[in-house]
């Protein structure tokens, strides 16, 4: 699936937790510095234990998660993983690869952290985000 506007990636950022409260403004510079990548099945997209060095959006297709080489669980469209290794610079604490070709949306690390630097008040939006992200999960909640 390409992704034809801009407009098009920003609804897709909307449904990630952390981008949600973010406004038009901010969503759009993100949605600027984000990349559409095609990948083939059996590509790794995630290492376990490797620093996470990117935010990837599931635009189209299907990838399976492994920890500790079990699997345990399968993501496809609007899914979505490496946000908080993109934040905190710690490594993925799973393995997650291609089950078939898809199309994904990222966002580099070096990019993120620019839009940190440069766009005003975006800093506080994402923690603000990431807080209540973070609150969900402790109440078991899912995404």
């Amino acid at each position: 699936m390409l992704l034809h506007r801009r407009s098009q990636k920003i609804d897709l950022l909307k449904k990630v937790p952390l981008f949600s409260n973010l406004s038009k403004r901010h969503l759009n510079e993100i949605g600027k510095h984000t990349d559409q990548v095609s990948i083939k099945a059996g590509n790794i997209l995630a290492q376990q234990g490797r620093t996470g060095r990117e935010f990837v959006f599931i635009v189209d297709g299907k990838a399976q998660v492994k920890k500790d080489g079990k699997g345990i669980r399968h993501l496809s469209s609007d899914d979505f993983f490496g946000e908080i290794s993109l934040i905190d610079g710690e490594p993925q604490t799973a393995t997650v690869i291609a089950e078939t070709d898809m199309t994904i949306l990222l966002v580099h690390s070096r990019s993120f952290d620019h839009l940190l630097d440069t766009v005003p008040g975006l800093q506080k939006k994402i923690m603000v985000s990431l807080c209540k992200y973070l609150r969900r999960a402790e109440k078991g909640e899912n995404r």
